[in-house]
């Protein structure tokens, strides 16, 4: 890697938005996230393959049949999670990662630091929340 980040560092609205450390930051916190996700999808699949035995009573059999069923939809959450990661990681590497897909404003530092794969601002992500809003109540 070629940047050097101080153990304990933060982005700062006090540098430049999406310096060479800012976007360094978030590269990693990204990578660390996707980690973390294959890493419990791992686990979930041992535990799926652990837990192949046919229950002998009905209401166990259905019970385990419920708990692969959440499982399973989990594991596509934590797909579609990973490919947005992916996508953020791209952003970093292309020079537009950190700005709105709509308006092409900073989306901000608190904002991403709580969600690092955000592509709106959160007056963007209002308005288009609105509108679902609206489209979703007709």
């Amino acid at each position: 890697m070629g940047i050097q980040l101080p153990r304990n560092y933060r982005p700062s609205e006090a540098e430049p938005f999406m310096n060479p450390k800012q976007r360094e930051f978030f590269r990693r916190k990204l990578l660390n996230w996707k980690e973390e996700i294959l890493r419990e999808a791992t686990q979930t699949l041992v535990h799926l393959q652990e837990d192949t035995a046919q229950e002998p009573d009905i209401a166990d059999r259905a019970s385990s049949e419920t708990d692969r069923a959440l499982e399973l939809r989990a594991r596509d959450r934590q797909r579609k999670l990973i490919a947005k990661i992916d996508a953020a990681i791209k952003r970093i590497d292309d020079g537009s990662y950190g700005y709105c897909e709509e308006t092409g404003e900073p989306i901000g530092l608190r904002r991403l630091e709580a969600r690092p794969i955000a592509t709106l601002s959160i007056e963007a992500q209002e308005r288009h929340e609105r509108r679902e809003k609206v489209y979703r109540d007709d």
